[in-house]
């Protein structure tokens, strides 16, 4: 009978991100980082205490759970998505205020005069992309307490990789799994 991730010691990425509803680029980087602690196999597959990643979600909570409400900013080149997003979004306790952007350039602007708390942003955009997008916000003086959570329809690990080093904390695959958008974003729904 084969073990289910209840019944394991340990973790593969795979299910680590599984249980933290984060995509594996998420766990390698933290994991890289020296945020989740890791064993590595012979073969050299990195494997994760469940207690450990336990820990780790717990951490997350704490660090994604603010007093007050939060504003959030929405950028995407897909109408439909932003549509989507805002009507999911906007009724929800623990959301103060939302606006949208159809492009990095507009998402940049807005930014400077909305101030979120939390930037919902598509990796792949024409014109400046998202990983361009977090990179300059983390560049920039006073935006590095924005929270990005990265969101994308094409799953390439170099992207998500290089959206993680450029400071998202977690990426999201598209079509927007709720529940896992509900838990990055630490509301109780």
């Amino acid at each position: 009978m084969k073990k289910t991730t209840e019944d394991r010691v340990y973790l593969t990425p795979v299910e680590a991100a599984e249980l933290l509803m984060v995509s594996t680029a998420s766990i390698r980087l933290w994991a890289s980082k020296g945020l989740i602690p890791a064993q590595t196999t012979a073969g050299g597959h990195r494997r994760f205490l469940k207690r450990d990643i336990e820990v780790f979600a717990k951490s997350m909570e704490v660090d994604t759970q603010k007093s007050g409400d939060i504003k959030v900013l929405i950028i995407d080149d897909n109408r439909a998505l932003l549509e989507y997003l805002t009507e999911l979004l906007s009724d929800l306790p623990g959301i103060e205020a939302i606006e949208i952007a159809a492009d990095g350039f507009e998402g940049g602007r807005k930014v400077e005069s909305f101030r979120p708390d939390v930037l919902l942003l598509d990796i792949m955009m024409p014109g400046l992309n998202g990983i361009e997008v977090c990179e300059r916000l983390m560049a920039s003086e006073g935006n590095q307490q924005i929270r990005v959570i990265a969101m994308t329809g094409y799953a390439a690990s170099e992207d998500i990789d290089r959206m993680m080093a450029a400071g998202a904390e977690a990426c999201l695959n598209k079509p927007i799994d709720t529940q896992a958008l509900f838990k990055v974003l630490g509301l109780e729904v």
